[in-house]
């Protein structure tokens, strides 16, 4: 039996890879591996404007164009536009915009500024009723000695892949606004 794809899963981890606190690091910046630890993908800077997706097989996923501080831009191989996170207001990790490839319109928000967690969501929790969530982004540390950070990526069963691949590219998007590339600051 094979095992599910990156998309396919209800839930993933991506987060920094462990490191040695004494060599200088070298590899990907970011790891998306399964809730027990399996790897599947890996996200690499190429430069301060652009993040790439891959399996670990080396097969492209999906490139993240950075534009500004706070606009992110999603393309595949072909170089089609397949989603979008942009981040508004003052409190730029408050809230994350994302559309998908197909023009579902989903929110990313921490409902305060002291919560780790995040809620996926498709209208905005401070609108009114209480909105469905359909999915949760936990965000933890997982070596406070050199501050590696880690998002538990819980997704709906309805979400399909293609929405699943605009959520996951998000966190990679929340991360490099939490923590810019080179950037030892605490995270915001």
């Amino acid at each position: 039996m094979t095992e599910p794809g990156l998309f396919e899963l209800e839930a993933v981890v991506v987060g920094q890879p462990k490191r040695s606190r004494w060599r200088r690091y070298v590899g990907p910046a970011l790891a998306v591996s399964t809730v027990k630890g399996t790897p599947l993908a890996w996200v690499t800077y190429t430069d301060d404007t652009y993040s790439v997706l891959t399996k670990t097989s080396g097969e492209f996923i999906v490139r993240i164009e950075q534009f500004g501080p706070v606009e992110f831009r999603f393309t595949d191989a072909a170089d089609r536009e397949v989603g979008t996170a942009g981040a508004g207001g003052l409190i730029k990790t408050r809230q994350l915009s994302l559309q998908t490839e197909q023009g579902r319109q989903l929110l990313l928000t921490r409902l305060g500024l002291l919560y780790a967690e995040w809620h996926l969501t498709e209208t905005d929790p401070e609108g009114g009723p209480a909105p469905e969530i359909l999915g949760r982004v936990t965000v933890s540390t997982i070596d406070s000695w050199i501050g590696l950070q880690q998002y538990v990526v819980e997704m709906d069963p309805r979400l399909n892949a293609s929405e699943r691949r605009t959520v996951v590219a998000s966190v990679v998007c929340l991360h490099l606004l939490r923590r810019p590339p080179g950037d030892s600051a605490t995270p915001a």
